[in-house]
């Protein structure tokens, strides 16, 4: 599975792997490495890796009834985790084939009866009753006192709406939080003073023009593909995909009053989903650069694999994408055995070097030293474990002082490797 040239990596080192539940992002800080896993009954975990040949688990939470807490994000001694209804698009749109199987079969109709009727799992059958009958009120997210880091201690449960928060960024001073809020349709951004962690206070939102049903606007999409995936502070901006919408940007000097000062939307040429976008902190050849990445869903045959975008961002009123990245099927033998193509890079841009979670894939090292023609300079594709057909490399964190990546699966497993570039 290692050496240079060899099918499955190149120019990186596997470290260790340790068999963990599949994570949905995970974070480094220091010694210590923060998990979000993608379902119950397991929530956060934080691990020990002082020792990278070794790691150890040394704490964990559980995530609230329904819910799972696959995001986690820390900021000195707080650990930010998400609280989101887990198979949140499966329930809610299960509730109307729900009822009608209901109606069909008869009142007294048994759960294994409607799933044998919708051809679907019967403990999916109980959620969406259990949804369609109870709501969900778990929404929001969470925030841990981690000075004690086999010890959390939860400092505060902030209730949001609807299917609650997934994605979302934190600093010293806001959180910058992704959900549901009542009277919008689709995740908005919601920004909370975090001056005590006991006690956000909300400050100010922001959202898609078409989104706020409350207040008398009126969407000009159907459903929920146009709303916020995260966004992300840098300097005075806010970065956010904003999932079938393409990408914006956000003035966020005064956080009080949150304007759009960038847009680029490549939908609906592109079908796959804009994901995350951050500028590269340097300048290249004296122009600003963004990277951005889509993630891949269900692929449509003859339609490339999701990519990462290049983007000149110098001048925010005429963002131009300039290059591409992408990955062809024959780069990994898991290509048709699982969702395949991009879906996150580590957000911390501080080199032209990009790494990025490609599902099955795996994990891809691009320089963009040149914007416009970015090459890989190395890849890993983890062996899949537990039965499952193929990795799902979901997210990826770097450190730089050592080089060590490390690599969560959304099905399971962690792999500490190293960069030889």
């Amino acid at each position: 599975m290692a050496g240079n040239g060899s099918l499955l990596s190149d120019n990186i080192k596997p470290i260790s792997h340790l068999d963990l539940a599949g994570g949905g992002q995970i974070e480094v800080h220091g010694n210590y490495c923060y998990v979000g896993h993608m379902d119950p009954p397991h929530g956060t975990s934080i691990l020990d890796i002082s020792d990278p040949k070794n790691p150890k688990v040394v704490a964990t939470i559980d995530p609230p009834p329904y819910s799972h807490t696959h995001k986690a994000r820390v900021v000195g001694d707080l650990l930010y985790t998400n609280v989101e209804m887990i198979n949140r698009h499966k329930r809610r749109r299960g509730v109307d084939k729900v009822v009608e199987a209901q109606k069909k079969l008869g009142g007294d109709a048994k759960t294994k009866d409607i799933a044998k009727e919708l051809d679907i799992d019967e403990d999916l059958v109980k959620d969406i009753i259990y949804f369609k009958d109870n709501g969900y009120e778990e929404c929001g997210w969470r925030v841990f006192d981690i000075s004690d880091k086999t010890n959390p201690k939860l400092l505060s449960y902030t209730r949001t709406h609807g299917f609650g928060t997934h994605r979302f960024h934190c600093d010293e001073q806001y959180a910058y939080i992704s959900t549901e809020m009542e009277g919008y349709v689709g995740n908005i951004l919601v920004v909370y003073d975090m001056k005590d962690p006991t006690k956000p206070e909300e400050v100010s939102r922001w959202w898609l023009p078409g989104q706020h049903l409350a207040g008398g606007e009126t969407p000009t999409w159907n459903g929920y593909s146009h709303r916020l995936h995260h966004a992300m502070r840098c300097g005075d901006e806010l970065w956010a995909g904003m999932w079938m919408a393409g990408f914006r940007v956000i003035d966020a000097s005064d956080i009080n009053n949150l304007k759009t000062i960038g847009e680029i939307d490549h939908h609906p040429m592109v079908k796959d989903t804009s994901h995350t976008i951050m500028p590269v902190e340097q300048l290249i050849d004296g122009k600003r650069i963004a990277v951005a990445v889509d993630e891949a869903h269900d692929r449509i045959p003859g339609q490339d694999p999701a990519r990462i975008w290049i983007m000149d961002v110098t001048d925010l009123s005429n963002i131009q994408i300039i290059a591409s990245f992408n990955v062809g099927e024959m780069d990994s033998p898991y290509s048709r055995k699982g969702r395949f193509g991009a879906h996150q890079y580590r957000e911390k841009l501080n080199s032209t070097l990009v790494y990025a979670a490609w599902f099955s894939g795996g994990l891809r090292i691009i320089d963009i030293a040149d914007p416009y023609w970015p090459k890989e300079v190395g890849h890993f594709i983890p062996e899949p474990v537990n039965g499952f057909t193929s990795p799902q490399s979901n997210d990826v964190d770097v450190v730089d002082e050592t080089g060590l990546v490390y690599l969560i699966d959304r099905n399971a497993g962690l792999d500490i490797v190293e960069f030889n570039g």
